[in-house]
């Protein structure tokens, strides 16, 4: 593929995007260097990894390779016995620490996948790793336990430097402190000094090191340290000494393995291409496309990768099964020059080894050469005027082109006399055509139009306009030349009625009736597909309707056999047990003999019948319990205070106890407190809990009124005491009391009441203040506070 293709259908700019994909420099130059191939096998192979890739992407989530790196100059001076830096030998750690991660993310994946044999082919080499990482902290720090001669010398060091600081220390505070500059130690050359003002340098003894940029001040190292200075300079130099051994010794290490580091560098930066593309596949929502030998291509909902995946318009393409050659039309605007495009990018990115933006099973075909001419190529340098350029592009394409080839042109034969331009066009076209040539082309011409009516095994297809919006959809329709639609757009655009009308003159009979007819095909077509959607819509709906048909007969089939089964075996049973009836019957009377009374062969017809009953119990048909309709309740479902319903007493309440191990307990209704078990109980939740909410309300408000008018308000209210003391009750008891206590408050129009309950464990505390949440004229409660009893009561106000 000639560079020209690549950059003419934007293959560049989806390399680009490849790219960033890349996590490594080594991997984004690998990348940079994708082109499309030809050979079958490796194009296969490229496609198997992509896919592969992405499953792995979608499965175990994305996988960084940052700490791949180019190792080759640094593998180069390990074969030749060089001593790495700090800053290559952390290459080679960071390197060899993300081989290990990469590796483990790949051990699980299984055999079929064709990235194992490079996850299995990476050496972690952990000790390598492992020992560069101990010795070293950062590109300019050794650890001083890289060795223990490093160690000694570097506490000799620390000792020396303390003496020095002792020393001068001393001097700073004693006799020469009126000399100084600062009273501070400093260093020049790596020898410690001290800042003495100029005038002062012959009360001074020492060497002078250094002079500030004034002149003065001037850096002396006085006497009494010279030799401490020179001892801790010998020790910087053993230093020195000592790391170069332990680098040394470190690139010893890894120049054995220099083989397993460029093996590593190469499968790292194989898989971080890999797994771009598998990331760019994903990011355009691309599937594989399968590959077939007859240079056919069928796209299915194909999209144009540099379009907004949300808002593209997906199109279907076919071309080399039934023709060779499609020619489209229809208006500018309208995307046929990105319906063009899509084809040759997407055909150039499957022979890449890309996954395509279209629906699983689109075709493609390898192709060994593209060819396009797209786009306004006018040259003022080559003073070439743009018909000029299309036309140099067609002779280089005519001539290089055979059967294995795709071409795409844009507006064929644009630029001169539309006469001459519609004949030329028609010329080249027919031309490729008789070549076998695959061909697809965009023009306005109405001649080639027809000529694609005319001619067997090319076909016209048109970029759908939408009449009555004058818009375009973008859809590209198979089968159906398109019109150009621009007296239409022209009156959109605000060009005057007049004007198109005068336009309209000017074209002839013959023009206007093939115009005529395309609009006729395309209203006819609209109808056909509107019927269409229809009948398929009508016939999912048929095929559903079956499904669930044939779904519930096979089910009463079923069920059918099995109560067929069920009553042959208990059929059996029951003949089985009058056999044995009858014989014990017989058994008892011979046993019985002539000496036996009349009363025991009664009470032996007795144990017969009786038999005989239970059996009958058991064959009939039971009365089923009230239904209960929700799901069975456990004892952790409920809690003290729950509204629930008795199902076999139709009665409401409140849960007044938990359950015991046989999962009974008592519910509060009203005023009576009844025993029943959990299995006889619903929770009501919804609607139904505000309807026994305002039973009760309208219950209590009956009962209220009712004390208005007997006087027996104002009689409570002289005997009910505003607190209630519940201390050293269970929590049965105390909910019991509670419950009648607060009616009996509510009632007597106290505004609020104290609940005496105790700090203890807080159980009784918590049942009580659970319970509180479910009486409807609380208005609300609180912990008593300092003075109030604290934690011990609880303050409850009423509505």
């Amino acid at each position: 593929m000639n560079k020209k293709v690549l950059h003419t259908l934007e293959f560049d700019k989806v390399i680009a995007m490849l790219t960033n994909e890349a996590s490594s420099e080594p991997g984004r130059e690998l990348c940079l260097k994708l082109v499309p191939m030809t050979d079958r096998e490796k194009i296969e192979l490229a496609q198997q990894e992509t896919s592969d890739a992405l499953s792995l992407i979608i499965s175990k989530g994305s996988l960084s390779f940052g700490g791949n790196c180019d190792l080759t100059h640094t593998v180069q001076s390990l074969k030749i016995g060089q001593t790495l830096s700090l800053k290559e030998l952390l290459k080679i750690s960071g390197m060899l620490v993300n081989a290990g991660r990469v590796k483990g993310y790949g051990r699980e994946i299984p055999d079929d996948n064709s990235l194992k044999v490079y996850f299995d082919s990476l050496d972690a080499l952990s000790l390598v790793s492992d020992e560069i990482n101990r010795v070293i902290i950062s590109e300019d720090e050794i650890a001083d336990d890289a060795s223990p001669q490093l160690k000694s010398i570097r506490r000799s060091i620390a000792l020396s430097g303390e003496r020095i600081h002792t020393q001068l220390n001393k001097m700073l505070s004693g006799s020469l402190r009126t000399y100084l500059q600062d009273a501070v130690i400093t260093q020049r050359d790596g020898r410690y000094c001290i800042p003495v003002k100029a005038e002062y340098k012959t009360h001074v003894k020492g060497m002078i090191h250094d002079r500030s940029s004034t002149g003065s001040t001037l850096f002396i190292e006085p006497e009494a340290i010279v030799e401490l200075n020179n001892s801790l300079r010998e020790l910087y130099i053993e230093e020195k000494k000592e790391i170069e051994n332990i680098l040394k010794e470190l690139s010893e290490l890894c120049s054995v393995h220099t083989y397993e580091l460029s093996e590593n560098q190469r499968l790292m930066t194989e898989l971080d291409f890999i797994f771009a593309k598998g990331q760019l596949a994903l990011s355009m929502n691309a599937t594989r496309p399968l590959f077939n030998k007859k240079h056919r291509i069928n796209l299915r909902k194909a999209r144009h990768p540099l379009l907004d995946k949300k808002t593209a318009v997906p199109i279907d393409i076919r071309l080399g099964d039934e023709f060779d050659l499609l020619v489209v039309t229809g208006p500018n605007t309208g995307g046929k020059t990105v319906s063009l495009k899509t084809v040759g990018l997407l055909a150039l990115m499957g022979q890449a080894g890309l996954n395509i933006p279209a629906l699983d099973r689109s075709e493609l075909s390898i192709f060994t050469k593209i060819f396009a001419d797209i786009g306004d190529e006018q040259s003022i340098e080559q003073s070439l005027s743009t018909f000029s350029s299309h036309m140099k592009n067609i002779v280089t394409i005519l001539k290089y082109s055979d059967r294995g080839s795709l071409c795409l042109f844009d507006e064929l034969g644009a630029g001169t006399d539309p006469t001459e331009g519609a004949a030329l066009a028609i010329a080249i076209l027919d031309r490729l055509h008789k070549q076998s040539i695959r061909t697809m082309a965009t023009t306005h011409y109405s001649e080639l139009k027809v000529y694609a009516l005319s001619t067997e095994g090319v076909e016209n297809a048109c970029c759908e306009f939408d009449v009555n919006t004058l818009s375009p959809t973008y859809r590209l329709l198979i089968g159906i030349p398109g019109k150009s639609n621009a007296f239409a757009i022209s009156e959109k655009l605000g060009l005057p009625k007049e004007i198109i009308a005068a336009a309209d003159k000017h074209i002839g009979v013959s023009e206007r009736s093939f115009e005529d007819l395309l609009s006729e095909l395309e209203a006819s077509r609209v109808t056909i597909e509107r019927d269409k959607e229809d009948v398929a819509e009508y016939k999912a709906r048929i095929k559903e309707l079956q499904d669930n048909l044939h779904a519930k007969n096979e089910k009463i089939d079923n069920r059918r056999e099995s109560i067929l089964r069920q009553a042959n075996a208990e059929a059996k049973e029951i003949l089985e047990e009058a056999k044995r009836t009858a014989d014990e019957t017989i058994r008892i009377f011979q046993k019985a003999g002539p000496g036996a009374t009349m009363r025991d062969l009664e009470r032996e017809r007795d144990k017969i019948r009786n038999a005989i009953n239970k059996k009958d119990e058991n064959l009939a048909l039971k009365q089923r319990p009230a239904s209960n309709t929700g799901k069975a309740l456990k004892p952790g479902d409920i809690q003290i205070g729950d509204a629930v319903k008795i199902v076999s007493m139709g009665m409401e309440g409140y849960v007044n106890t938990l359950p015991d191990n046989k999962g009974n307990l008592f519910v509060m209704c009203g005023a009576l407190r009844t025993r029943t078990n959990i299995a006889n109980l619903v929770k009501i939740t919804g609607d139904e809990l505000e309807k026994t909410e305002n039973k009760r309300e309208k219950e209590r408000i009956s009962l209220q009124n009712k004390s208005y008018k007997t006087g027996e308000s104002t009689s409570k209210t002289l005997g009910i005491s505003a607190e209630i003391n519940l201390l050293g009750k269970t929590v049965d008891e105390a909910l019991g009391e509670l419950d009648k206590y607060l009616d009996d408050a509510y009632l007597s129009h106290l505004p609020s009441v104290r609940v005496v309950h105790g700090k203890g464990t807080g159980a009784l505390r918590s049942a009580i203040q659970r319970y509180l949440k479910k009486v409807s004229y609380v208005d609300e409660f609180r912990l008593g506070e300092y003075g109030e009893g604290d934690a011990g009561v609880t303050i409850v106000t009423f509505k």
